[in-house]
């Protein structure tokens, strides 16, 4: 398993788009969201307003950036026919995606703090200028505070369970620009068709299956209860998401020659 682990963090580091596109998810992250919490402002009392929110909406565009790498793992393998050496390296298939999975992981945990902790160190610093004051009943964002700790912690996971489930697409398609659209789809169709739909039961369905609303559920701090699902709950959706991604590709990997 070391061995595997190792080839494919080698894979990953010697490409130079992977690193560029690893720098674009904390760029691009750090970036909206910075925009966002500078450009927003609230100078009513108890607007409804969500600091730390509004500071991690960077996370909703690094998420592309976090799909492709994923997707990349797997799509430009099978491109160049690399996939045939990999699999006759390590003939255990099972090893091949675990190793995948765990580098994928590692990357994005250090990408996604990164990003998460810049998105609140700019919020904090500009929001209590943008109308986010004590006076109206908000507290710097600290990671002391337990539900934007929870919002901060989430938010990476968000970003690591984006990448397995881009990770378990390309494994089930074998082509990088149909997983890429694939990916895109799942994530932002959902929300389009539920702005669509007039019923408002299945309004909330549709938010509640959707892996990127429920998913980002975790990032509420304010006005939690009237969320369509709850933070952890919604965070579980976009995990069974991925999950059922990986076993369709790990299984595919199995039953399919490379």
């Amino acid at each position: 398993m070391r061995r595997a682990w190792y080839a494919e963090w080698t894979k990953l580091r010697t490409d130079v788009s992977n690193s560029w596109l690893v720098l674009g998810v904390i760029a691009l992250t750090v970036a909206v969201g910075a925009a966002v919490a500078m450009t927003s402002r609230y100078d009513t009392t108890g607007c409804g307003g969500d600091p730390a929110r509004l500071s991690l909406t960077g996370v909703m565009v690094g998420q592309v950036a976090v799909a492709i790498v994923a997707v990349l793992m797997v799509g430009n393998e099978y491109s160049t026919g690399m996939m045939h050496t990999t699999l006759t390296a390590i003939p255990q298939r099972l090893t091949v995606l675990f190793s995948k999975a765990t580098v994928l992981t590692a990357v994005m945990l250090v990408a996604g703090t990164v990003s998460v902790l810049g998105s609140l160190l700019i919020g904090r610093l500009v929001e209590s200028d943008r109308g986010f004051t004590e006076a109206r009943g908000y507290t710097a964002l600290s990671l002391a505070d337990g539900p934007t700790l929870r919002a901060s912690a989430g938010s990476v996971l968000y970003l690591i369970l984006i990448g397995l489930l881009s990770l378990g697409l390309a494994l089930v398609v074998r082509n990088s620009a149909t997983a890429i659209g694939i990916v895109l789809a799942l994530l932002f169709v959902f929300p389009i068709l539920a702005q669509v739909v007039a019923d408002p039961d299945w309004q909330r369905h549709l938010q509640q299956i959707s892996p990127m609303t429920a998913g980002l559920a975790v990032q509420a701090t304010v006005d939690v209860g009237k969320l369509p699902i709850g933070p952890w709950k919604g965070l579980g959706v976009l995990a069974l998401w991925a999950v059922a991604a990986l076993t369709a590709g790990g299984w595919l990997l199995r039953s399919r020659d490379a």
